[in-house]
């Protein structure tokens, strides 16, 4: 059984940007933020926070799983009924459904990767707990001896597109006559930007991602090679006891230059109706998946198309909660959900056909999910947009980035929103993108 140690921490910023430093030569480090403690940061109600931050740090065991993964994971809890950090990929699609993922892959991750840590951290206002194994005076030295930190952080890199803007607005195009021809409702679209041969500083570059954007479900996840830097705002399912809630995301919008303009574009967005058809069509689908693990008559929309600020945008964000009966495992849950609606479209199944048919690029981390899992199997878990991945051997740098295709979408406008969701991302890599 782990050991509790708990330590008051003045500033929660600080101690980021130390923690992410003196962690650098980990080769397993998983950091979950929710940026609650910061005014610029998201308004979602603290109800839906877990934790300030909760990582997971060094390797104690680990499993990684390209077949039968949820059955592995669950297998693999089973045996430990420990705490495990780790991925979902957006491949694990081609476990659940008679699919495939045969495009561009340059990441090359695994459909599930999860390790159990040596040190969990848990941080809740100003206190933080360590939960491991070792003595106090270990964990002690650990805390004491943490990295100063430094918040500069200056480097240009460019990015090229996958596919031209020109070569993306004739596939909108060609993924509204699917929806003309009633094959599907909505299409989630996904393009990506890339670079070889980057040397970039993951930690000190998420910090400052993180400054920049202030997400409640932003993550630092760094396994053996890859890492992720991740800004998202959208939780794709949470489990806590018998209760569950999903979150999806549909309908963005850019921050104005002052609160006049800022209540503008809220408005503008609330009375939206291909925001609000985008939403609600993900919405039934979430109520649908949630239903195969629920008790009856529990799913609920508790709040519906709701706007909710962050530092750089606004989004609309959907609720929508279960219950379900101690005998459904977490695996079950998972694999009843995955992938999240929000990523895919509806009917999902055809949705990601046609994903694999006009995208370019196998998505893999991306739109999948990082999180973690309890000892008593409950787990919180995000959906992976909004991010940098990198592999530190290959020196490959990948960002993808989407949105919802309906009837109603303007191909002009879908690209323009695809480079507000990243705009963050370009003004900190200090890049333009260079078409095709």
């Amino acid at each position: 059984m782990r050991l509790s140690y708990k330590y008051p921490i003045k500033s929660i910023d600080i101690f980021v940007r130390r923690f992410l430093k003196s962690n650098k030569d980990k080769e397993y480090v998983s950091i979950l933020l929710s940026n609650s403690n910061n005014l610029s940061s998201s308004r979602l109600p603290r109800e839906y926070i877990n934790y300030d931050l909760i990582a997971g740090v060094e390797k104690l065991d680990s499993i990684e799983l390209i077949k039968n993964s949820f059955d592995g994971l669950q297998q693999f809890h089973d045996q430990n009924r420990d705490w495990m950090f780790g991925y979902l990929s957006y491949d694990l699609k081609n476990e659940v459904e008679n699919l495939d993922s045969l495009n561009t892959d340059e990441m090359k991750v695994h459909n599930l990767e999860f390790f159990i840590p040596k040190y969990v951290f848990l941080l809740k206002g100003n206190i933080l707990e360590v939960l491991t194994y070792e003595s106090k005076n270990n964990v002690d030295y650990l805390i004491e001896n943490l990295s100063s930190c430094s918040d500069s952080y200056h480097q240009s890199i460019s990015l090229h597109a996958r596919e031209s803007k020109d070569k993306y607005l004739q596939k909108i195009n060609k993924i509204k006559e699917h929806i003309q021809q009633g094959e599907i409702y909505e299409m989630n679209y996904c393009v990506e930007y890339f670079a070889h041969n980057v040397n970039i500083d993951p930690e000190a570059l998420f910090s400052k991602l993180n400054s920049l954007t202030r997400t409640p479900f932003s993550g630092f996840m760094h396994i053996k090679d890859n890492y992720l830097l991740c800004a998202s705002p959208e939780r794709f399912l949470r489990k806590t006891y018998d209760q569950v809630i999903s979150q999806p995301i549909k309908g963005t919008i850019k921050r104005g230059k002052n609160n006049k303009e800022d209540q503008e574009l809220i408005k503008n967005l609330k009375l939206s109706s291909k925001d609000i058809s985008e939403n609600i069509m993900i919405t039934d689908l979430v109520r649908n998946d949630l239903s195969i693990t629920a008790n009856d008559e529990s799913v609920h929309v508790d709040e519906l198309c709701k706007v909710y600020t962050f530092k750089n945008i606004h989004q609309m964000i959907t609720t929508i909660s279960s219950k379900i009966e101690k005998r459904i495992i977490f695996s079950d849950l998972l694999k009843s959900t995955f992938p999240m609606g929000s990523m895919t479209g509806a009917p999902k199944l055809r949705a990601m056909k046609l994903i694999e048919k006009y995208e370019e690029f196998k998505r893999g981390i991306f739109s999948g999910s990082i999180g973690y899992i309890t000892p008593l199997g409950d787990f919180d878990f995000n959906v992976v947009i909004r991010s940098i991945l990198y592999n530190r051997k290959s020196k490959y740098l990948s960002v993808g980035v989407g949105g919802a295709i309906t009837i109603n979408s303007d191909p002009q406008k879908e690209y323009d929103e695809c480079l507000v969701k990243i705009q963050p991302i370009l003004e900190l890599l200090n890049t333009s993108i260079h078409d095709r």
